[in-house]
């Protein structure tokens, strides 16, 4: 596993400078139900097929029970060549590892990403690169299992993604209040069943978790965590969204192996990330 200690999950909050206000939250602080602050955490690069890089970001919502909402803009921007690059609006309670990736080209060398979060009078950001010691087995395989993420398809036979960046489909057209039918496809290659390493769980199949992304409203799941098909069946599983507003939407689902990791800051080698854009009509 190519990946150095002090990237297992970091989370650096790096306040801004003077006229921002004190920070009213620090890494250690007891954890509380509300009126936390959300920071962003750079989790370590992996390599593409392509020859391009992936950096991947997940969040800390140090609150146990309160969510947040960020939309995009100057309190929740990701330079250059943003503000938006694919990060989360919606902030859920708690550590959320590998939540999307930021590709970067071939020869970005020692060039940088930042994710910048303003909560309140705080402000947090987060910068990404290249650096040795930070590559993580996304994709590749973990080291001594080999295991690797599921796969994940928004059709059948069409093009699949693997690891934090995934895949992304859409636009899909809705109204609000009227369902909307999601279907995806998974599959995995099996290796992490059985394996002391990876704690595998015999027949356990996929497991799916659906979950908003960004978006202006309130967004509903008939099932959030629809049954896949188990082989030798064609691995699809279905479930619908509901959405309470207007407006342009990104759904994440999150298609994790039989490992049981749901979210961990080492090798990411164990779960997938599909993304869906959306249109909400009224």
């Amino acid at each position: 596993m190519r990946l150095g200690p002090a990237a297992a999950g970091a989370v650096v909050a790096l306040l801004a400078g003077p006229g921002q206000g004190a920070s009213q939250t620090v890494p250690l602080a007891p954890i509380r139900e509300s009126g936390q602050a959300v920071t962003p955490a750079f989790e370590g690069w992996y390599r593409n097929p392509d020859g391009t890089f992936s950096l991947s970001f997940g969040y800390y919502n140090r609150n146990s029970r309160e969510a947040l909402e960020i939309p995009v803009g100057p309190r929740n921007r990701i330079e250059p060549g943003g503000p938006d690059r694919g990060q989360p609006t919606a902030f859920l309670p708690r550590r959320h590892w590998g939540v999307f990736a930021v590709t970067v080209p071939a020869d970005f060398g020692l060039g940088r990403v930042v994710w910048t979060l303003v909560v309140g009078r705080d402000t947090f950001a987060i910068p990404g690169g290249l650096k040795a010691g930070w590559e993580i087995d996304a994709l590749q395989g973990e080291a001594g299992s080999g295991n690797t993420p599921p796969v994940l398809r928004f059709s059948a036979s069409g093009p699949d993604g693997r690891g934090p960046g995934g895949i992304t489909f859409g636009p899909l057209t809705a109204r609000t209040g009227q369902p909307l039918e999601l279907a995806v496809w998974a599959a995995d290659d099996g290796k992490a069943v059985g394996s002391i390493a990876s704690n595998g769980r015999p027949n356990v199949p996929v497991t799916l978790t659906w979950l908003k992304h960004q978006g202006p409203g309130e967004v509903r799941f008939s099932n959030p965590t629809p049954a896949v098909a188990p082989p030798p069946a064609d691995g699809k599983a279905v479930t619908s969204a509901t959405f309470s507003q207007a407006g342009d939407y990104v759904l994440r689902v999150r298609a994790n192996d039989a490992s049981g990791v749901t979210g961990a800051g080492h090798a990411q080698c164990c779960w997938t990330n599909g993304f869906v854009k959306v249109k909400v009509n009224p």
